[in-house]
């Protein structure tokens, strides 16, 4: 075999191991070890030393450790229930009240978060049960708690912005820029979405009673200034400190750290069982996002000796196609991957694969990078993955099945091809605001 058909033999075990259950980590250091003693003998074991240095040391990764403990101080703070209160207070006259203050209160939190399946299990326990409870259809109901709970995959701070920057080597600052009004975009489609629904059809998400409606002003803007109000402060400190560059994307990631701890006392939940148990979190998924890093890099570096990059890109070339057909195909395939696949394995594995192409079609990283955080949001409702499905199963009532929830995500999974289609169209919603920020 020449070596371009041992690299893809490499990804396709690569691919069998993991389907198999594996760890995608450590299997991608094995995998890369393996093949890489073939390709250059001992000096793998070296590389393999210096990356993993290297990685521990990335000034760019820094803000993950830093994000992740603010989003796990965010969800021990106990403000979900507070803040959907409000929320549903101040929506009491729009159609759909009930899904769209769901919805905000998901934007917000995984805003805040970052972890889906957090946001997901949480408000499934608090938002379900009084969306059923009002009437509510319970398929539109599970696929808006479902597709709320992945927008902090797109909506900045996204960790895994953080991750592509890192390895498409993109400013994750013009990243945040680029990828907040497509989240916003994709945000209030499914508002929309849910209004349009309640609007032809009030059977599915009935109004609400008289005296649900009767509620002071007062007590409204009281709800919303105790609850939504500091953590949107906390979520714009963040955001504004990073997109003007008034810190660096760590330095935001630390102020935020603190701000949700500051937030938890406030709210009289910060106990040293809450703060451990955060830290414990923090450390363990940091470490398991340091380790893909040193795997994917190893795993990538080999592929490369081996010319499995050269054998896709002649493959590619061959094909003749238009930046837009790229584009197009790229997406397709990431979008496939997102059925048997989490959204890390395709960021650290197959996403590189791609990154090297950009610069043959003329692609903009920045403009591959949104669409790719905008299709991995289908990772997370396509089956037979579908996590955040999963997730609400595992917390929902007896009365509604798996199947319930696909269907309900159904028109939410359309709606994420609708956001791509229109960027596709109008590319400047993601780079204006860059342009806009840093000329």
């Amino acid at each position: 075999m020449s070596n371009p058909e041992i690299g893809m033999l490499m990804l396709g075990s690569l691919v069998v191991l993991i389907m198999l259950g594996f760890p995608i980590a450590f299997t991608l250091v094995a995998m890369g070890v393996v093949f890489g003693y073939f390709a250059i003998g001992d000096i793998i074991f070296s590389l393999l030393v210096q990356r993993t240095y290297g990685v521990m040391s990335n000034d760019v990764l820094i803000a993950v450790p830093l994000f992740l403990f603010m989003g796990y101080m965010v969800e021990r703070a106990n403000i979900l229930d507070r803040l959907f209160s409000s929320l549903q207070l101040a929506a009491r006259g729009m159609p759909a009240s009930l899904a769209v203050a769901s919805l905000i209160t998901c934007a917000l939190f995984a805003t805040a978060t970052g972890i889906v399946g957090a946001v997901v299990t949480l408000m499934g326990l608090l938002a379900l049960p009084a969306m059923l409870n009002a009437g509510y259809d319970k398929r539109l109901s599970s696929g808006v708690i479902c597709a709320g709970g992945c927008l902090g995959i797109l909506i900045p701070p996204s960790i895994m912005l953080i991750l592509y920057g890192a390895m498409a080597g993109v400013s994750v600052v013009r990243l945040y820029a680029a990828a907040l009004i497509p989240g916003l975009l994709l945000a209030g489609l499914y508002i929309l979405y849910v209004m349009g629904r309640a609007l032809v059809n009030p059977k599915v998400a009935p109004p609400l009673p008289r005296e649900r409606l009767d509620v002071p002003l007062k007590e409204v803007y009281w709800g919303l200034l105790t609850s939504f109000v500091p953590l949107f402060v906390l979520i714009m400190s963040v955001l504004g400190a990073i997109l003007f560059g008034l810190a660096t994307p760590h330095e935001a990631a630390g102020i935020g750290a603190l701000g949700a701890m500051v937030l938890a006392a406030a709210y009289r939940q910060m106990t040293w069982e809450r703060l451990k148990e955060a830290v414990f979190l923090t450390a363990k998924t940091s470490a398991m996002v340091c380790w893909l890093f040193v795997g994917s890099w190893i795993f990538s570096s080999v592929f490369s000796l081996l010319d499995g990059h050269s054998l896709i890109e002649h493959w590619i070339s061959g094909l003749s196609l238009t930046p837009l057909q790229f584009l197009l195909l790229a997406q397709l395939i990431i979008f496939l991957l997102g059925w048997p696949l989490e959204w890390t394995e395709i960021i650290i594995i197959f996403v590189p694969i791609f990154l090297p192409l950009l610069a043959m079609f003329g692609i903009d990283p920045l403009f591959f990078g949104v669409l790719v955080a905008l299709n991995i949001q289908t990772s997370f409702l396509t089956p037979p993955m579908a996590m955040s499905a999963f997730y609400l199963k595992g917390i929902a009532p007896k009365g509604i099945q798996l199947g319930d929830i696909f269907i309900g995500i159904a028109p939410f999974l359309l709606l994420v091809f609708v956001a791509m289609v229109i960027l596709y169209l109008v590319p400047g919603i993601v780079f204006w605001l860059p342009g806009v920020l840093y000329n």
